[in-house]
């Protein structure tokens, strides 16, 4: 009986050391997949702020997509993976909660291009506090943006006219265009050896936490891209300013200002940025305006992309940057005040 008793004890211990195995506390989107025929670049997934990025072809936005989704492991998602989701009223989103029940994440997906790689400028927000403009597209995604963030470090009037990027009603087509322009440095900036700020614009994002220890790894260029681009094409004006002057507000004497306006294809995913865009071993072709000299009035560019003789067309996670300066040497602050390009219409078309 005493043998019988300790058994069932040792039963009841050894069931009371057994626990269950801990629940997984991650709430995770780990891939979000789509067939490449409804996209016109790759999709990127943001952890660090929860977004998802989607390029879509316009068949597949006006149709809806049904995405694949990878979660974290046991947790749970809604919509559910395959449901078909429509981007007609803006950003849809995905709650994840993890198979311990207290860890929540909302993922926004937003369709940051759709159909050809077109843009018109037509749309432009103002930052709420320092006041520049950036454009963004009829979807609502953000793509494009400038050097205006770092400008606005340098005490700059907070209006949208003072920033050297800007909207212009001077449009080849439609309202609006984008008008880039060389620009006085500020008092601060001057004290820092900055005399002038060249306008940019391009695809791709600002990292305002680097730009005064490295300031041409502040732009960092560059957007997905599915498919292989054959030309860079749209429309421009630029009138140079009056005097060039050297990075020290040295006037060079005989030099005019030019513009520069180019795309570039390359190896992603990271981005590249003002320090390597024109000699990174990424890069696999170049479309760049010939002749950045002055044109009074809107001139047409049709450039072809130039590939490297030994790229790899089996190359994947590739990246398009779109770069505009009214200054050619502004990344140098070096160019000339009042230096004005205009841009509009600009695409990128496949082959």
């Amino acid at each position: 009986m005493k043998n019988i008793i300790a058994l069932i004890c040792t039963a009841f211990l050894l069931q009371s050391c057994i626990k269950e195995e801990p629940k997984n506390p991650e709430a995770d989107i780990l891939s979000f997949q789509l067939d490449e025929s409804l996209l016109t670049g790759k999709t990127v997934i943001n952890q660090s702020n929860n977004t998802i990025q989607l390029f879509l072809t316009g068949e597949a936005f006006d149709s809806g997509v049904a995405p694949i989704i990878e979660i974290s492991p046991n947790a749970s998602i809604s919509p559910n993976s395959l449901d078909s989701i429509h981007f007609d009223n803006g950003p849809v989103e995905y709650v994840v909660t993890s198979q311990a029940g207290f860890n929540k994440k909302t993922y926004t997906v937003e369709v940051a291009n759709v159909g050809n790689w077109t843009f018109d400028f037509e749309d432009w927000k103002a930052h709420p506090d320092d006041k520049y403009e950036y454009p963004f597209e009829s979807n609502g995604s953000e793509i494009w943006t400038s050097g205006n963030p770092g400008v606005a470090l340098s005490g700059i009037p907070k209006i949208a006219s003072a920033y050297p990027t800007r909207s212009t009603t001077d449009a080849y087509s439609g309202s609006k265009a984008a008008e880039i322009v060389t620009i006085p440095g500020t008092e601060l900036s001057e004290f820092l050896g900055i005399y002038l700020y060249a306008g940019s614009l391009f695809m791709g994002d600002f990292n305002s936490s680097v730009v005064l220890i490295n300031p041409l790894s502040a732009t960092e260029f560059g957007e997905p891209y599915i498919g292989t681009p054959d030309r860079f094409v749209g429309y421009y004006k630029y009138t140079p300013g009056n005097t060039f002057q050297d990075e020290n507000k040295n006037p060079v004497s005989g030099k005019v200002d030019e513009c520069s306006l180019y795309a570039v294809l390359f190896t992603g995913p990271e981005r590249l940025n003002g320090s390597n865009i024109n000699t990174s071993d990424k890069v696999i072709a170049t479309a760049k305006l010939p002749d950045g000299s002055a044109r009074a009035e809107y001139t047409k560019f049709d450039i072809p992309f130039i590939y490297k003789a030994d790229w790899d067309s089996t190359a994947t996670n590739l990246m398009v940057a779109i770069v505009a300066s009214s200054s050619s040497e502004g990344d140098r602050y070096r160019g000339a005040l009042g230096s004005r390009l205009v841009v509009d219409s600009l695409a990128i078309v496949p082959r």
